[in-house]
């Protein structure tokens, strides 16, 4: 079962309840997640090469409801493509979330003297397994859900258990493991919530295999409310690139505590 299910309608999009995120709205590595999956797959047809980059912003709460989405081509042609897309509930005129996606055509260069070699390749599957709960308390799937959560070797691992779309690319699949990263390395817990209004995450090679790491950092500024999350991605072979964000701090709603890996992002 994908997360979410394409309508009837062009560009019109169903989510299911694994897309739901921990406070109001969606997840907000679901919505980036659908967003770059719909490019990556146009991206095919119009030879626009590999995604390599997504910067997503999110607007407000994405409601679980019908949404539609619109493609808007920046610039294509050449090695380099820029495409964005944006979402809406269907019926409404204010967007929810935009995602800002690069793409590159694939080049080889020979460049002396660089070492290629890869580490050792990681089992996820020898970590201990993390049982996350729902923050919302009230017993009904959230995103989370969808993916196998371990933590070891310095890094927390996930592998989806859920397509996002049933055509989603490389750089789709890893932007739901890495919205999580600030919440990992969270400086303390359960005292704010700390949702994420943007996240950008930049690949140089497409992940192989399920898993996805996050090697997480986190820095809060309190007296300002604000902080900043970053990471390095992993597969089992080692780095494939990076994640950052911005961080809001802001109090609990009164029935929402976190959990212990969770992320507040929105």
């Amino acid at each position: 079962m994908a997360i979410f299910e394409p309508l009837a309608t062009p560009h019109h999009w169903k989510p299911a309840a694994l897309a739901a995120g921990p406070f109001a709205g969606l997840q907000g590595g679901a919505v980036a997640s659908l967003l770059t999956a719909e490019v990556e797959a146009m991206a095919v047809a119009r030879n626009w090469g590999t995604a390599i980059s997504a910067s997503a912003w999110f607007l407000r709460p994405t409601p679980m409801a019908e949404l539609r989405t619109q493609v808007t081509v920046v610039t294509e042609g050449g090695r380099v493509s820029v495409v964005d897309n944006t979402l809406w509930p269907a019926g409404e005129a204010q967007p929810s979330a935009t995602v800002r996606v690069t793409l590159s055509r694939e080049r080889a260069v020979e460049v002396p003297g660089l070492d290629g070699s890869a580490a050792d390749p990681v089992d996820p599957t020898a970590f201990p397994l993390r049982n996350l709960r729902a923050v919302h308390g009230h017993g009904r799937s959230w995103f989370m859900d969808a993916m196998e959560a371990r933590v070891g070797g310095e890094a927390a691992w996930f592998r989806m258990h859920h397509d996002v779309t049933t055509d989603a690319g490389p750089l789709a699949r890893v932007l739901g493991p890495a919205d999580w990263t600030h919440g990992i390395a969270r400086p303390v817990q359960n005292v704010v919530a700390d949702p994420n209004p943007n996240l950008a995450v930049q690949l140089f090679r497409p992940p192989q295999g399920a898993w996805i790491g996050v090697r997480p950092e986190a820095r809060w500024r309190p007296e300002a409310g604000l902080g900043v999350g970053s990471g390095v991605l992993l597969d089992v072979n080692g780095e494939i690139g990076r994640v950052s964000m911005s961080v809001i701090l802001v109090p609990f709603p009164r029935t929402a505590p976190v959990t212990a890996l969770g992320s507040a992002a929105g």
